[in-house]
């Protein structure tokens, strides 16, 4: 079932797109889950403004009901309608949902974009991508290299390095040996790392618990901040907290004489009144320069 399933999405890829009408910077990755793509495609975003760039964000809009396409209005819409995901990139630059890329694309442009972020869809054909970079959680890597069900990539490692003009490497781990892959067929690896701000946590007693791709990783980062961690709890990606969960949660943290602590991503399914601590995480890269390099030429291609 794997083999299969990977043949045909390495087929899809393969399949040409629209062009869009500027350039677009695609984030995806190369397996399903978490890997730090709306990090990375919100780091991005104040690269590309600092070289002049007026980005817009393209995203699916996943666990939303709108297929748009729909631009992301914080004050109106909920992650039921558009997703956690793009509610979170709103805040830094216009944000469109669409189902449909092209014309997602199209509204980013008619919005005074000129140069569209995509968080993911690196496996979808239907728009063109001007620069392709795939984001790779180093703790995870590709785990055991097979295509799902049988594994965690989308499709065969060997027909995605085609697609991409780059890695970003987030953290250390099992994917250094993706990122000597990407070496070896000449791609320039992007080493990252995610962190909050120093101390934004010290001596504080916290309960942590986040929906996302990879919990544990948002718990590292919570006791590097400084927290005595309590407890951790970990809820599916993209969970849709129901009273019965919150009230767990605060009848834990009170047990405990804990606080609340979450993600940005998850505060935005969480009820304004909930009273949790949200830990912001930014993604820093090692070396800038190349980066910066390669998104200088995609906003003034020769």
């Amino acid at each position: 079932m794997g083999a299969l399933y990977g043949r045909l999405t390495a087929a899809r890829m393969a399949r040409p797109g629209a062009r869009g009408p500027c350039p677009v910077l695609c984030l995806g990755n190369f397996t399903l889950g978490g890997a730090g793509k709306t990090p990375a495609a919100l780091a991005l975003a104040d690269i590309l403004r600092d070289l002049g760039a007026r980005p817009a964000f393209l995203s699916r809009g996943y666990g939303g009901r709108l297929p748009g396409p729909v631009a992301v209005d914080p004050a109106r819409h909920g992650a039921a309608d558009v997703g956690d995901e793009p509610l979170l990139l709103a805040r830094c630059a216009p944000a469109v949902v669409a189902r449909d890329r092209v014309a997602g694309a199209a509204l980013c442009a008619a919005g005074g974009a000129d140069v569209i972020v995509m968080d993911d869809g690196l496996q979808n054909p239907s728009l063109t991508k001007d620069l392709a970079l795939a984001v790779v959680d180093a703790g995870a890597g590709i785990g055991n290299g097979l295509p799902f069900p049988a594994g965690p990539l989308r499709a065969p490692l060997a027909d995605q390095w085609a697609h991409v003009a780059g890695l970003i490497l987030v953290g250390d781990g099992p994917g250094e040996a993706v990122a000597e892959a990407a070496l070896r067929h000449g791609l320039p690896v992007h080493r990252a790392r995610l962190a909050a701000e120093p101390g934004a946590l010290a001596g504080r007693r916290v309960l942590a618990f986040a929906g996302i791709g990879r919990p544990q990783k948002f718990f590292a980062t919570v006791r590097e901040s400084g927290a005595d961690v309590a407890a951790t709890r970990a809820f599916p990606d993209h969970h849709p907290y129901a009273a019965g969960d919150l009230a767990a949660l605060a009848a834990e943290a009170a047990r405990l004489g804990a606080d609340l602590v979450t993600t940005e991503k998850d505060a935005v399914r969480l009820p304004a009144a909930f009273a949790a601590r949200v830990l912001s995480v930014r993604l820093r890269f090692r070396d800038e320069a190349p980066l910066r390099a390669q998104l200088r030429a995609l906003c003034r291609p020769a």
